[in-house]
């Protein structure tokens, strides 16, 4: 996932008489817990049966992406409506999906379809601010932390699953594993800490400045 690393989670869950929803608390070296972290399973003993995902929306409101990270499964179909009065040109040059939007406002004509794996970084070639990430996964079993640091997922009666998870600031070179041993209660307390560089993003023009620039 280009130079972004993941945190890995491996998690042998067995012996569920149904389905449970697990919990995984994601902080930070401080302890202090990291909001809109993606927690997903990477891996399965049994593979999710194939199912054709729903059209999911990433808006465009007052010069910003919203959400800033997005998690979808492969081959979900993403639109991109501009709800601002100016256009946009929505664009990324990732390895996972390189597409381009041409200035526009309103909805473009077709969604985009995100069909690899991979982290994707969104940009606005007009406002330089404007970035936002897409995380595809092989799964249909993914959620993000709260703003206590939680993320639940309900995971179905199988022999074994790999939970990964990933944040846009994330810095760790090298994977934190933590082993779920069998019969292990879904209850249990799973804290995962990441390592995070600091957030960094281009000026936003004109409001932070007060400069009286147009926009197309």
């Amino acid at each position: 996932m280009q130079t972004q690393r993941l945190l890995v989670i491996l998690g042998l869950l067995w012996g569920v008489a149904q389905a449970e929803t697990w919990q995984v608390k994601v902080t930070d070296n401080d302890g202090d817990p990291i909001a809109q972290a993606a927690v997903y399973v990477s891996s399965q003993t049994s593979p999710p049966k194939p199912v054709k995902p729903k059209e999911i929306v990433i808006d465009q409101i007052d010069k910003e992406f919203v959400n800033h990270l997005t998690v979808v499964r492969t081959g979900t179909p993403v639109s991109f409506p501009n709800h601002d009065k100016i256009r946009h040109h929505v664009y990324s040059f990732s390895a996972a999906k390189v597409f381009e939007l041409p200035l526009y406002q309103g909805s473009p004509a077709k969604p985009v379809v995100f069909d690899k794996a991979g982290v994707v970084n969104l940009g606005c070639n007009i406002h330089d601010w404007m970035s936002a990430y897409v995380l595809v996964v092989d799964s249909p079993f993914f959620a993000l932390t709260d703003s206590h640091g939680i993320a639940q997922l309900e995971l179905p009666d199988g022999p074994g699953y790999v939970l990964s998870a990933w944040h846009p600031q994330l810095k760790s070179l090298t994977p934190d594993t933590l082993t779920i041993a069998a019969n292990t209660p879904h209850n249990a307390g799973l804290v995962l800490t990441m390592n995070l560089k600091k957030n960094v993003r281009a000026i936003r023009l004109p409001t932070e400045l007060g400069l009286n620039i147009g926009y197309r």
